[in-house]
């Protein structure tokens, strides 16, 4: 059995003392700099979702999301669609008591956890809005009770997030029962038997399962039941009567008014449907039954190239991005038998799909894992892997080529400014993915913490560009007058000037659209464009 991480955690000799609490409020398209964390830091989300960067960690957030991060910890906030983010900050210092001296302790408390978990919400929410009266009076009595109060919120932290044994938080215990559910879902199971597992009274049972999944208990066990009749439905000819028997249903006439409740189809009518199909799964994960042979596709999203590249049906000349977001009447219109989704916005997707079977699909992931998953749904794996190894071999021997005006150590950097005035250092898309190839470029500076966390790109501010600027800076020009105008303040100023690269002539100024989009055919043309601009200027 491995050791509670209470083991490694000196609990009981541990104070904790609240310092402060602010509710930060950032608009749509408000810059999101870096930031640290002068003590310990308690982060609760009020409104927004994107993702929360430490160092080379990143996680999702969402309204009422909460983190914890430990002193000097560096973080960052990228936000999904530039929605508006509003998050309270609760700053505490905690001290190791030893010998009755007093020494801080820096350490993270919770080192297994990224997201803390704060079941049920509506005590947590509860809990930080009382801490958050009385925060702007100077009554030595009201800052006394912050006080006090403060431990009753790290306490309920302790007990959620630390592996006490043997007892187990509520949350716990409700979702052993899921996994339960998941294993037994033929049974009959009611909410009073799950609640007795859980050892909680079934009203708090069905609330916390609730906050879980999203679900009633007895609606999530009749979704597990229906998803694997469907499976029986698909590869078996059994009769219903007994296909609602395997999973749980003791009426084959109630099972098929619930299947068609939730599916629009008698189960008859969706295993017909479902033969002239395939089953594959999309970048978010969901299991999509689309056409074997599909011919009029509508691509969603910036990458039309891959598409391209693969000769893939497509429908519609119009290309969906963030700036022109998709038209519901425009898709509808268009009639197409599958749409492809270069988006992770569920809510959207759930709307999209409506029209047609919709994939997600992610244009930030590598080139290679993008054709072959296209190649996977399309059946043309075997020229996707082709494609690959011509690509592949065409841009080592350009690099090879390049070998006598690039030095083996040279670092590149690549900054574009968008969304407004924000500036932007690039990680692992668009041209950076081709400049930071083995036999390339190295990715200079702090851009090398943005390469190893993954991030396809880093907000930065003009004052801090230095930190991230190598041998050579490429700045790509962008389409919006306001970015290009906001570029051309940086470039004509003494934080541009003076990088190392600019003095030395190695900094180069592209186009947009030439250079920067990270679709196959891009990626192609940039075999001949990069060799034509690098041999030029060295």
């Amino acid at each position: 059995m491995s050791a509670s991480p209470l083991a490694a955690l000196p609990l009981r000799s541990l104070l904790f003392h609240f310092i402060d609490m602010e509710l930060f409020s950032y608009s749509e398209g408000a810059v999101l700099a870096e930031d640290m964390a002068s003590s310990h830091m308690l982060i609760v989300f009020k409104s927004g979702s994107g993702h929360l960067y430490t160092g080379e960690q990143g996680c999702l957030f969402t309204p009422e999301s909460s983190f914890l991060l430990s002193p000097s910890t560096s973080y960052q906030f990228e936000s999904s669609e530039d929605s508006k983010i509003e998050f309270y900050r609760i700053c505490f210092h905690v001290f190791h008591v030893e010998n009755g001296i007093a020494q801080p302790f820096v350490k993270p408390l919770f080192a297994d956890r990224q997201e803390l978990r704060t079941y049920p919400l509506v005590h947590w929410t509860d809990l930080i809005n009382q801490l958050n009266i009385g925060q702007t009076s100077r009554d030595d009595k009201e800052a006394h009770r912050q006080q006090m109060h403060f431990q009753t919120v790290i306490a309920f932290l302790l007990e959620h997030n630390l592996k006490f044994e043997p007892a187990a938080s509520s949350a716990q215990t409700v979702e052993h029962t899921i996994a339960y559910m998941e294993m037994n879902f033929q049974d009959n199971i009611t909410v009073r038997q799950l609640a007795q597992m859980a050892h909680v009274p079934a009203w708090q049972y069905t609330s916390i399962f609730k906050e879980l999944t999203g679900k009633k208990p007895l609606d999530y066990l009749t979704e597990l039941r229906i998803n694997r009749a469907k499976e029986w439905l698909v590869h078996t000819e059994n009769p219903l009567r007994e296909i609602a028997e395997r999973v749980g249903f003791a009426d084959e006439y109630y099972f098929s008014r619930r299947f068609r409740l939730m599916t629009g189809y008698s189960p008859r009518q969706y295993a017909i449907s479902m033969s002239q199909n395939i089953l594959v799964k999309d970048w978010i994960g969901h299991e999509v039954r689309i056409p074997s042979q599909p011919s009029r596709v509508l691509y969603c999203g910036e990458s039309v190239g891959d598409m391209k590249m693969l000769d893939i049906p497509l429908v519609g000349d119009q290309m969906f991005c963030k700036d022109t977001p998709i038209s519901e009447e425009e898709a509808t219109r268009l009639s197409p038998d599958l749409i492809i989704f270069d988006h992770s916005d569920e809510k959207l997707y759930a709307k999209i799909s409506q029209i047609a079977p919709t994939l997600t699909y992610n244009s930030r992931g590598s080139l290679d894992a993008r054709l072959m998953m296209l190649g996977e749904w399309f059946g043309k794996k075997k020229e996707a892997q082709q494609w690959l190894l011509r690509h592949n071999s065409s841009t080592s021997f350009m690099w090879q080529q390049l070998r006598e005006f690039v030095g083996p150590e040279e670092t590149a950097s690549v900054f574009v400014f968008h969304r407004g005035k924000r500036l932007f250092v690039m990680g692992n898309i668009g041209l950076s993915s081709i400049l930071y190839h083995p036999k390339g470029f190295r990715p200079a500076g702090k851009t090398q913490e943005v390469i190893r966390s993954g991030r396809p790109y880093k907000e930065i501010t003009a004052r801090t560009i230095h930190h991230y600027a190598g041998d050579r800076v490429f700045m790509i020009l962008p389409e919006s007058p306001e970015s290009r105008g906001a570029m051309e303040e940086l470039m004509s100023s003494a934080l541009w000037r003076n990088l190392p690269a600019v003095k030395n002539g190695y900094s180069y100024l592209l186009n947009e659209q030439d250079w920067n989009y990270e679709d196959a055919a891009t990626r192609e043309k940039l075999l001949s464009l990069l060799p034509e601009l690098l041999i030029q200027t060295s």
